[in-house]
């Protein structure tokens, strides 16, 4: 049997070495890739001690750090960016999911597999596949397939986008906008933005939030076409997320007092400063849930399916976001 972990440690010591890292993440000012770089190194060097908490622990800190982003942004500015994604949004998921079918058929993989890596990359990575796997019966091995694909894949995106944005001189709009679209996650698609500018941080964010609003219809016409009764999963958090911009747009207009700075700080700031903060910890725990053992389970033919994705649509939106952005 393969070892799980570089390390056979002690589970004391384990996690006083998990423990010290995280308070780096809060204490230091980590960038989110050197974060996930972290997270990762733990996952397999030593393995992460308190792996069963991980799963709530990254979704409800990542939903939490996305509404704390919205009090930085101004509600004319959201609408204008999610109106010039819109389209993207609607005609690119189509796209993602017609190449991901021919795509798995083509390297015979097996179709929930294949569905789930297709609608992780056309909407919003895991979330997507959290949310289709029960409508199409997807089993624990093909959710761990399709999760380690996107994850790897996310990985990846997080120290390459920003590198090719400024290579190919994008600008906060246009980079934005393509993280939004081409990153599958939603954390790294925030954590990519926020290390190209604070404008390119708003566009991917809003947008990225409104194609992961995209999981209501497309997971209700799969139940349809599939005939299950399985309940749709609602990405509530999003509501907060705009909730937060209305009220950093016009309660500071109504309510003078919140201008006010504490400590050099106004509240809302204070709230945007904590969603960064929170974003850069939530990095570091996705990396610390990976192991070797997902790793070798993912295979080489869902990679190349994911790949493939990632570059089809990577490519045809960077090429229209040149062009009309």
């Amino acid at each position: 049997m393969m070892k799980s972990t570089l390390l056979n440690l002690p589970n004391g010591i384990r996690q006083v070495i998990f423990i010290l890292c995280l308070l780096a993440c809060i204490l230091l000012p980590i960038d989110p890739p050197i974060a996930l770089l972290t997270g990762l190194v733990i996952a397999i060097v030593v393995g992460h001690p308190f792996l069963n908490l991980n799963k709530k622990a990254t979704t409800l800190l990542l939903q939490v750090s996305v509404v704390c982003l919205g009090f930085n942004m101004n509600l004319e500015h959201a609408l204008e960016a999610g109106k010039k994604g819109f389209l993207f949004t609607v005609t690119t998921i189509g796209v993602t999911l017609l190449a991901g079918y021919f795509i798995g058929k083509k390297l015979k993989i097996n179709k929930n597999t294949s569905t789930l890596i297709s609608y992780g990359t056309a909407i919003c990575g895991g979330s997507a596949i959290a949310a289709i796997a029960p409508i199409i019966k997807a089993n624990d091995e093909q959710i761990s397939v399709s999760l380690g694909t996107i994850f790897i894949l996310n990985s990846i995106a997080l120290f390459i986008f920003p590198v090719l944005g400024h290579l190919m001189g994008l600008t906060s709009e246009q980079f934005g906008t393509w993280c939004a679209i081409a990153i599958h996650d939603t954390s790294s698609v925030v954590g990519a933005a926020s290390k190209y500018t604070p404008e390119a941080l708003q566009v991917a964010t809003t947008i990225k939030l409104e194609r992961a609003l995209w999981i209501i219809p497309v997971s209700l016409a799969t139940s349809y076409f599939q005939k299950s009764n399985s309940r749709i999963k609602i990405p509530y958090f999003i509501f907060y997320f705009v909730f937060a911009i209305i009220a950093s747009t016009y309660l500071p207009t109504y309510f003078p007092v919140l201008n006010n700075k504490i400590g050099g700080s106004t509240l809302f700031q204070y709230a945007y400063s904590f969603g960064r903060k929170g974003l850069v910890v939530t990095l570091f725990l996705i990396g610390s849930g990976l192991s070797l053992n997902t790793i070798r389970q993912v295979g080489w033919r869902p990679i190349l399916q994911g790949v493939l994705l990632w570059i089809l649509i990577g490519t045809l939106s960077l090429i229209v976001i040149k062009g009309v952005i």
